[in-house]
């Protein structure tokens, strides 16, 4: 019965299913989303302050050591996503890379947040490298799979829509916990890693098999154009003009979120004095990112892509500058802009992965042939490059403007945490939104290149 399930054959449904399968199979395709985001976000969120305050390790070496492992996370993804656009299995292309991916991703996890007594530099850089190597594995083929399902221009943001508020709801559930920890013992780091942890692992089985057995994967296209080998075709994905805008906005995107993301803890515990309030702020945050999901898709469907990219991105950029008034005492400022962060956080994100499937069907007329993942997993390397940049230029420049995270910082060093907090985010969003204003590829056009490349597939088919 086993082999049966993963036949592609049992997959197998009405073209209509497979181009707008039912929510529920979104769902259940979209929950590795779920213990992605749970493993990510504390990445950004806490385990650098606790890293630092907790193990001791300096701001200096975290910002390294996090730059580093980045960096090997990006070089590993185009590998995965031309791989997995080669691999030819019974069960798809795809399935096997995620599967696998799931066996490194645990161990890495389970390194992360169940870590020693004492921890050593060189044990957390050899876990961040387990831990991404894992991650790449599951996310690159994932995200293409995502874009494989539909070829319609809006039926594609419906997807991304679904996938991103699963990594929502991830992001959301497993800040709860944390959360009711800093109220019951806001100082107690090591049981916030172990509960997060444990969250993670629990998830992610039962996750990775609804994934793998509740939608179809489509047959990988038959090539039509001449064979090139891997570097010469990520070469040419490089190359590509409507690719690299797109990748530069979301580099742009995660710089600023990362920073965001990475500060917020020393921002609330260190300048505001509300250590209890640490993961609360982030938890408001996506619990109303979640509400958010349904609205930006419809704006989405009803003023194209890029509009709403620039809309929510600039909407960003002005709430990261309102956080200038936010003072020691004015906690209900900080929490109405926290929320007006959740609803704005997906928006840019959202647009942007969609806007990629559409990308490389222009690609693929253009060259004739399909590569859904090697375009994937380069814009994957944005999501690893952007936190890699706004982390590992934000710890080590709060270290040179004299930041303490463990011991006394002068008011002149919490008023630069304040304006790097504050400014690198906003500065961010700008250019996010300028690299994409005047994005050439809307509804239209992308309906042209699809019907070209129906009628191509057609005729090849009866050759």
């Amino acid at each position: 019965m086993a082999s049966v399930a993963f036949e592609p054959t049992a997959f197998a449904a009405p073209a209509a299913e497979r181009d707008s399968p039912s929510g529920a199979r979104l769902v259940a395709f979209g929950s590795p989303a779920i213990p992605l985001a749970a493993a990510g976000l504390p990445l950004a969120l806490f385990l650098p302050q606790l890293y630092a305050s907790h193990f001791g390790i300096s701001l200096a070496t975290l910002g390294a050591i996090f730059f580093v492992s980045r960096f090997w996370d990006i070089a590993t993804d185009p590998i995965v996503g031309g791989l997995s656009d080669r691999t030819r299995t019974r069960i798809g292309r795809r399935r096997p890379w995620i599967a696998a991916g799931g066996v490194l991703f645990a161990i890495g996890s389970a390194l992360l947040f169940f870590p020693p007594a004492v921890v050593a530099p060189a044990y957390l850089a050899a876990a961040l490298f387990v831990f991404y190597a894992g991650f790449t594995m599951i996310e690159v083929p994932f995200s293409a799979w995502a874009g494989e399902i539909s070829g319609r221009y809006h039926e594609r943001t419906r997807i991304v829509t679904y996938q991103q508020t699963m990594r929502s709801i991830g992001l959301l559930l497993v800040l709860i916990l944390p959360t009711l920890i800093e109220q019951w013992r806001p100082d107690d780091g090591v049981l916030k890693l172990h509960v997060t942890g444990a969250f993670i692992l629990a998830t992610l089985v039962p996750a990775l098999l609804l994934n793998l057995t509740m939608i179809g994967e489509p047959p990988a296209p038959a090539a039509t154009g001449p064979r090139t080998g891997f570097w010469r075709a990520a070469g040419l994905v490089f190359r590509d003009r409507l690719l690299l805008r797109v990748l530069a906005a979301d580099v742009a995107v995660t710089a600023g979120q990362s920073i965001r993301a990475g500060l917020i803890a020393f921002f609330t515990v260190s300048y505001m004095g509300l250590p209890q309030w640490a993961s609360g702020l982030y938890l408001l945050q996506f619990a109303f990112g979640i509400l958010a999901g349904p609205i930006w898709l419809a704006i989405g469907r009803r003023f194209g892509k890029r509009a709403t990219a620039i809309a929510g991105e600039l909407a960003q950029a002005a709430i990261n500058l309102a956080l200038l008034a936010v003072f020691p005492g004015l906690l209900w400022l900080l929490v109405a802009l926290a929320v007006a962060q959740g609803l704005t956080q997906g928006s840019g994100n959202l647009m942007l992965r969609a806007m990629v499937a559409d990308v490389a069907d222009a690609h693929e007329l253009e060259t004739g042939h399909n590569r859904t993942g090697l375009f994937f997993s380069v814009f994957s390397l944005t999501t690893k490059a952007g936190p890699a940049i706004g982390i590992g230029l934000a710890l080590p420049l709060l270290a040179w403007l004299g930041f303490q995270p463990r011991g006394h910082s002068n008011a002149q060093s919490l008023e630069a945490l304040k304006y790097v907090f504050a400014l690198g985010p906003a500065v961010a969003h700008i250019i996010s939104a300028a690299l994409i204003w005047r994005f050439p590829l809307d509804q239209t056009r992308h309906a042209a290149i699809r019907r070209a490349l129906d009628r191509r597939a057609a005729s090849t088919a009866q050759a």
